[in-house]
């Protein structure tokens, strides 16, 4: 016998994820930066997302200085609209999305070597980077992020769920963003639950 498998329409998508998910623990990325091997170093994350009727979305993404998700050095704040672009072929039911950040999107140091590091390479335009004070880089030319003036981020990327988990895509190995649709990913990333 074979089981039947409940496939997702995207408007049954959208109706299940609206809410908060979360990250389940600290998350390993590859970044763009590089160790003196030439191998990317990691970048450790935890997120909290929300998806709202309307197609809107809140991310709020913390950067730890450690695996564990002890030492927070940056929190990342974007809101903006979700753009449903139909199925990818990654599974059955996952969907292609571009998340566009054209509302909110700020960098807040959460430790001293963060503000003192972004005061070296993203003053211009900026007030003093400080512990706790919340920065919007919308629009703006942010070098640490490759943002250039007048430049609206935006991800292509996709959403998938499965057993109440939210999957989205998982970072190139080589720490390529998903900033063109040739760059959409084409693996899983480590999903989120649903938050409290």
């Amino acid at each position: 016998m074979h089981s039947q498998t409940l496939v997702m329409t995207a408007e049954q998508t959208k109706q299940a994820i609206e809410g908060d998910w979360v990250s389940i623990a600290a998350e390993v990325r590859p970044s763009i930066a590089k160790n003196a091997d030439g191998s990317a170093k990691p970048f450790y994350l935890k997120r909290k997302f929300t998806y709202f009727a309307g197609d809107k979305f809140e991310l709020e993404i913390f950067n730890f200085a450690d695996a564990y998700g002890k030492v927070p050095m940056v929190k990342i704040s974007l809101k903006g609209n979700v753009i449903w672009q139909g199925e990818h072929p990654i599974a059955t039911g996952a969907q292609k999305v571009d998340f566009i950040a054209d509302e909110t999107y700020q960098v807040t140091p959460l430790i001293q070597g963060f503000a003192d590091a972004m005061n070296q390479v993203a003053s211009n335009g900026f007030d003093k980077w400080e512990v706790n004070s919340p920065q919007s880089i919308l629009g703006k030319t942010f070098a640490p992020f490759g943002l250039a003036e007048g430049q609206i981020f935006a991800e292509y990327d996709l959403i998938y769920l499965f057993n109440d988990m939210l999957f989205w895509g998982a970072r190139h190995v080589d720490g390529r963003g998903f900033d063109k649709e040739e760059n959409r990913p084409t693996n899983l990333q480590i999903p989120m639950v649903k938050g409290k």
